[in-house]
């Protein structure tokens, strides 16, 4: 898909990785909605960046596990860009929790993350259908996490619902096609203050652990996993329901740094 003049969405795009794939999307002449629930600072200096590069940028502030939010999001695209043609469902919550540490795993934990890091990706996915199809079709990607199939991370809810992230995706690529592509990636650990606020003072421990490890000997950073988004966005058209891992090889590393 070429950018120029097409119009996306990017959930959670005010900091971290969505933060850096809407500057990437808006680099290539992209318009940007940046999503945000909390961080409305950061996304409106997002949108500052993507103006100053020369596209066109919106905030809008609403929770994904709200379903009206997200159609009240979609509709105000279109009204102000006249299209939708991509979304990445880059919104996502956690809890920091020692996998050991069960009876800290709450009904209110698996609710939250389960409403934010699922259900938010498909009422949004759902809420775009429509637009997209209305210009001919248009791409949906997922940001899931190595945690789907290592189940080891931030808490056993966080990697379930990231798995569950996954099947979605599988789910809605057979559902949208032909004319929608829906795919995800995989990121591994990403440095930065997400990863870096849940760990507390492990995290450099944690990193230098990955870092020594790692077969590309580094972690990822935010910009890493927007490349990955934007190659499944501007290369094949022939890709669907597949899930991208960008990792710097942790999947094949053959050791998993603890976070307990």
């Amino acid at each position: 898909m070429q950018m120029q003049n097409k119009v996306a969405i990017v959930t959670g795009g005010g900091t971290g990785v969505g933060r850096a794939t809407s500057l990437a999307l808006a680099k290539l002449g992209c318009s940007v909605v940046v999503n945000c629930s909390r961080s409305r600072d950061e996304a409106d200096a997002t949108v500052s960046e993507i103006v100053a590069l020369g596209s066109r940028g919106l905030v809008f502030q609403g929770d994904v596990a709200d379903d009206a939010a997200c159609r009240a999001m979609v509709a105000e695209t279109v009204a102000t860009f006249g299209r939708v043609d991509v979304l990445v469902n880059c919104a996502g919550t956690t809890d920091f929790i020692a996998f050991q540490d069960v009876e800290a795993v709450t009904d209110e934990t698996w609710l939250r993350l389960y409403k934010v890091n699922v259900v938010g990706a498909f009422h949004c996915a759902r809420a775009v259908r429509e637009p997209m199809l209305a210009v001919g079709g248009g791409v949906i990607i997922n940001i899931s996490s190595v945690a789907a199939q290592l189940a080891q991370g931030s808490s056993i809810p966080y990697c379930c619902t990231k798995a569950a992230l996954d099947n979605l995706t599988v789910s809605l690529a057979r559902t949208f096609a032909p004319q929608i592509r829906v795919n995800g990636i995989a990121p591994g650990f990403i440095a930065g203050r997400w990863t870096q606020a849940g760990l507390g003072p492990r995290y450099d421990g944690i990193k230098a652990a990955y870092e020594k490890t790692l077969p590309l000997a580094r972690v990822c950073h935010p910009e890493d996993i927007a490349e990955g988004v934007m190659s499944l966005i501007t290369g094949s058209s022939l890709v669907t329901g597949q899930t991208l891992t960008v990792d710097a090889g942790m999947m094949i590393a053959g050791y998993q740094v603890k976070y307990d």
